[in-house]
């Protein structure tokens, strides 16, 4: 005979339970209390396990964010003070007393040094130099003089720079054919 777990049971319900024992049949009764309260919390568990993850995600993710927008724009203002570079170049070269030269020149390693605070700094690129299409880009083609090379830097017009190893602005050259 089947154990007596619940003693409420009426002298009816009794022999049922045992035939169905007997039969080898599961008794299929309701879910207590407890239990549809332990059902509902391990489901409202896995949905805050669920909200967690994506909160941290969305925080990462707006993080990350920020911080390429603030790279962006960093390298926005860069960009737009670099023709103030070219500038103070053009006005050295024109300059014809050397004091003028001086003044500029102390004008030019200041503002050198602003952008090597930022992280930029200009690209090496010399006039006889190979022409390299990752950092300058070719807006003028002259034809080689005797004895010159085909493909070789022959002016510059504006400097390169580069910013953690990407290039910000490509160096504008002359280029022999």
């Amino acid at each position: 005979m089947a154990k007596r777990e619940d003693k409420q049971l009426t002298e009816e319900e009794e022999p049922v339970i045992e035939e169905q024992a007997e039969s080898g049949e599961e008794v299929q009764s309701e879910p207590s209390e407890l239990e549809k309260a332990l059902a509902a919390a391990e489901e409202y568990k896995r949905k805050w396990y669920s909200v967690s993850a994506e909160y941290d995600n969305y925080r990462k993710r707006t993080q990350a964010q920020a911080a390429q927008a603030y790279q962006d724009g960093k390298a926005e203002a860069i960009l737009k003070l670099l023709p103030v570079a070219d500038t103070f170049g053009y006005a050295y070269d024109g300059a014809s007393d050397e004091k003028t030269k001086a003044g500029i020149d102390k004008i030019i390693k200041n503002f050198n040094n602003i952008l090597s605070s930022l992280g930029v700094e200009e690209i090496p690129l010399n006039v006889g130099d190979k022409f390299d299409e990752s950092v300058a880009e070719a807006i003028m083609n002259v034809p080689a003089e005797d004895g010159e090379e085909a493909n070789v830097v022959k002016l510059i017009l504006k400097k390169g720079y580069r910013r953690e190893g990407k290039v910000i602005r490509f160096a504008q050259v002359s280029v022999t054919i």
